[in-house]
């Protein structure tokens, strides 16, 4: 699934994401990560959605987005509250959708300059 042009300038986009793959501003990831507008840190965690930890949670929260944007895979799946407590602790929004779906709105809420992070899961 490829998804339109943005402004480089605005900050990491997704390009594409195609079966358990991402290009991320030309350059392709095939494991879990964060994306934020300003980073992209590699190699997150979680493998999968049944991997997810308490620990993987409090990992985003420390940088303080505004919203997390958790992308399940290829299935939608609702995290347990105890998993995303230091979200709700620091008053950070979670949504959580498919992978896709979370690439999509990433790029959307980036371009409008939100302090949006995106919490990808490949597997």
């Amino acid at each position: 699934m490829k998804f339109v042009e943005t402004d480089p300038s605005s900050g990491y986009a997704v390009k594409a994401y195609t079966d358990g793959q991402l290009i991320i501003d030309e350059k392709v990831f095939t494991s879990s990560l964060i994306l934020m507008p300003n980073k992209v840190i590699p190699d997150w965690g979680p493998e999968n959605f049944q991997s997810l930890s308490a620990d993987d949670f409090e990992q985003i929260a420390e940088l303080k987005p505004d919203l997390v944007l958790l992308g399940t895979g290829e299935k939608h799946c609702f995290p347990s509250p105890a998993l995303y407590h230091a979200l709700v602790n620091a008053g950070i929004g979670l949504e959580t959708m498919t992978t896709p779906a979370a690439c999509r709105t990433y790029n959307i809420l980036m371009s409008e300059g939100r302090k949006v992070a995106a919490a990808l899961l490949l597997g």
